[in-house]
């Protein structure tokens, strides 16, 4: 007997040609039913099609059953952001809660936007200003304009550079990226390793015109790290863990703290508390600081809050 078709997050926002942050949206409604396997979410055809038909104004007698009983008890969450430490967090969620975690792997800039447009519950940032020599709280501010909010400490880690074995280039700071000599790979726009790239060239008055392979942009520090490994590019921006992993040498420049931040509204209270009894369990510190990496002295403290 042939199984039903399903189709993951992705192909959904493809066939239905919207973003991923839509689709997760929609399950998040109950409009789109979706369950689990292992990490990824999926959604069988027939919930597909019985969702389009419901947009076309079309009726049927299973229709209205889209919002299952067993799923209504159950709030979905979406939680933004690349890091493993958020998928440690939604696996604890679910264990203690009534949630079904579901992932998207935005940048932190895109993340408290999308927070800002309601389209996300949990949002990792981790943003340097340089103004004021301060994570995340000034980004913050100036973004959830009009919104209450609170943020928490997940953990700390350091960030810095990549370089081949040996380091040929000969790089230490962040005046060497001005070099004609040294080509970089950069990350997208919006990631929390631009927005300290760029900050940094701005307090060392260095253009962005003038660093070789500033265009080319990469979606994570391994993609980052890979393309040092191979020689494609001198230099990137990336977490300590992942040189390991990629096999490149890493040059540490500072201790990036990683936060998330959720809004305050009544139907938030419950989750809110729960992300913190969470971060602030031995179990999940214990788990995190297993995994190599991560400073957890501050895990669970609250960072900022407004409302």
């Amino acid at each position: 007997m042939t199984e039903p078709q399903s189709y993951t997050i992705e192909e959904i926002a493809s066939l239905l040609k919207v973003s991923k942050l839509t689709v997760y949206d929609l399950v998040k409604k109950g409009k789109l039913p979706a369950f689990r396997v292992g990490r990824q979410m999926r959604i069988t055809a027939d919930d597909l099609r019985r969702y389009i038909d419901g947009q076309k104004g079309e009726t049927s007698p299973v229709s209205s059953a889209v919002s299952r009983p067993v799923e209504a008890a159950v709030r979905p969450i979406i939680i933004s952001g690349q890091d493993a430490a958020l998928d440690l967090l939604g696996v604890h969620l679910e264990k203690n809660g009534p949630y079904q975690s579901l992932r998207t792997y935005t940048s932190s800039l895109n993340g408290l936007i999308a927070l800002y447009k309601g389209q996300c519950d949990i949002v990792s940032v981790h943003l340097f200003d340089g103004q004021t020599g301060e994570y995340n709280r000034p980004y913050v501010e100036k973004l959830l304009t009009g919104h209450a909010y609170i943020m928490v400490n997940v953990m700390r880690r350091p960030i810095g550079f990549y370089v081949s074995k040996g380091n040929p280039r000969s790089i230490q700071t962040w005046r060497d990226l001005g070099r004609s000599d040294v080509v970089i790979v950069n990350r997208e726009k919006g990631a929390g390793a631009r927005v300290l790239l760029d900050e940094q060239l701005r307090l060392h008055g260095l253009s962005p015109s003038a660093i070789r392979g500033y265009e080319r942009e990469e979606t994570s520090h391994l993609s980052v790290a890979s393309a040092v490994a191979s020689g494609l590019a001198d230099v990137g921006i990336g977490t300590e863990k992942v040189a390991r992993m990629a096999g490149v040498e890493f040059i540490p420049l500072m201790n990036e703290q990683y936060d998330v931040v959720m809004l305050r509204t009544p139907e938030n209270e419950s989750l809110i508390a729960s992300v913190l009894d969470v971060l602030r369990s031995d179990s999940f510190r214990a788990e995190l600081e297993a995994l190599g990496g991560y400073d957890v002295s501050q895990t669970g403290r609250i960072i900022a809050e407004r409302g």
